[in-house]
């Protein structure tokens, strides 16, 4: 009989870390306190012994609608600590929304932020399944049929907080989809799947090491932020830098960036181009080695104008929930502005034609990718599990270009693309060409 080895990310994320000695290193800085890794764990036990005194139980889905504050790194951390399965939502979307993610989730204990409160009240009216409530921070009363406990109690006064037997393939956590067309779709990843992405991409693309300070925002409920401010910098005992406020302005991170002397930055193309539309000094990002983009493609002209206006290069790559981060990526020195790079080691990638057929190099077509942090499917959606993930590979939606030595250019979504005069036109390229007048700040 075969032995499966034990695996369980928040043991790799944060036992294995003070292990190693950095019990005293700094993992979290938020609203100028800073948390240590020795005091991180501390927490994350005892808010694993608080959930299981609330009845959640392996494999059940907890919710989580938190601002990028300590607590949701805790919470996300101790829930993957007792087997269970956290769910991080948009804390900005409205009661209706997060009800129907709640019912679908069919979890029954949700952590919520208190500045979140009438959304939370309308969200468990409406998903009566959610029976408990854990609000973290001051401010809200809520009206509900749940039960409510307070964060200072419920999730800090200890008990068994020890690490539930979970292997590589165990259920790790779920990612809500964009959503573009009706309920956003839930994407099932495994616990190994935080441990890929941390060896692979932050390893390869930004030589993380423990000196970095890393800041992301793009906020912690989407893949590409957690793996920015959770996954990268806890694998390896750097520091994260947690921001709150939602949304963001180019003011406010500039403030964030001058006090926390971040070395990574990370944000998306639209952010990019409001720090440029914004009047800050050049050297607001001096502290920063590296720059960061995802989410959308980053045009040429942004790529351009943030290196001659900061002096920081931003790397460009494309990513997705399925695959849990960045796939495609360009490489410090060698960016090329307006493409997404080379895949990532550890990720194959092709292009295929309407008929799947693979394409070679300097040809236009669909994006498939295969690797190992693919997710395992979508929560109760077999139709669109069968459409995106077929055997080991993951058709994106996407459609890309190759230039003759491999360099991806994104021209656009499958379902986006134009047909004019008989030609196939990029939205992609057309914004692009749009962002070269002065006066247009995003398109």
């Amino acid at each position: 009989m075969t032995t499966v080895e034990r695996f369980n990310a928040s043991q790799y994320l944060l036992d294995r870390r003070v292990a190693a000695g950095d019990g005293e290193r700094a993992a979290l800085r938020a609203g100028g306190e800073t948390i240590t890794y020795a005091e991180l764990l501390a927490r994350v036990e005892r808010a694993a012994a608080g959930l299981r005194a609330l009845g959640v139980r392996p494999e059940e889905r907890l919710l989580m609608v938190l601002l990028d504050t300590p607590e949701f790194v805790v919470t996300f951390l101790a829930a993957m600590r007792i087997g269970a399965v956290p769910l991080p939502l948009n804390p900005l979307l409205p009661g209706r929304d997060l009800a129907a993610i709640a019912r679908d989730s069919r979890a029954r204990v949700a952590v919520v932020s208190a500045e979140r409160g009438p959304a939370i009240g309308e969200m468990t009216t409406a998903a009566p399944e959610i029976t408990a409530v854990v609000l973290a921070g001051d401010g809200a009363t809520l009206s509900v049929a749940a039960s409510v406990y307070p964060w200072d109690g419920a999730l800090t006064a200890g008990g068994d907080g020890r690490a539930y037997e979970t292997w590589e393939d165990s259920p790790g956590f779920w990612l809500c989809t964009s959503g573009t067309t009706g309920l956003p779709k839930l994407a099932m990843h495994r616990h190994v799947d935080l441990r890929t992405v941390a060896e692979g991409y932050a390893r390869e693309v930004l030589g993380i090491g423990p000196g970095d300070r890393c800041y992301s925002v793009a906020p912690l409920f989407h893949a590409y932020g957690l793996a920015n401010s959770l996954t990268f910098p806890l694998a390896v005992g750097a520091t994260s830098i947690l921001s709150a406020p939602r949304p963001p302005t180019p003011a406010r991170v500039a403030e964030t960036v001058r006090q926390e002397q971040p070395t990574l930055f990370f944000a998306v193309p639209t952010f990019y181009g409001a720090l440029l539309a914004a009047e800050l000094p050049g050297d607001t990002f001096a502290s920063v080695r590296q720059a960061l983009s995802a989410g959308e493609a980053l045009p040429a002209e942004l790529f351009t104008r943030f290196r001659q206006r900061f002096g920081v290069e931003v790397l460009d790559g494309i990513g997705s929930t399925e695959m849990g981060h960045i796939f495609i990526s360009n490489r410090r020195g060698e960016a090329r502005g307006g493409t997404s790079g080379t895949p990532v080691g550890g990720y194959t990638v092709e292009l295929r034609d309407d008929d799947s057929r693979a394409l070679p190099y300097g040809s236009s077509g669909h994006l498939f990718v295969s690797g190992d942090s693919a997710a395992t499917g979508y929560w109760c959606r077999a139709e669109a599990t069968r459409r995106t993930f077929g055997g080991q590979w993951v058709h994106t939606g996407d459609v890309y270009t190759t230039s003759a030595d491999g360099f991806y250019s994104y021209l656009g979504r499958s379902d986006d693309m134009m047909k004019v005069a008989g030609e196939w036109v990029s939205p992609a390229e057309v914004e692009s060409v749009l962002l070269e007048r002065p006066e247009i700040v995003e398109a």
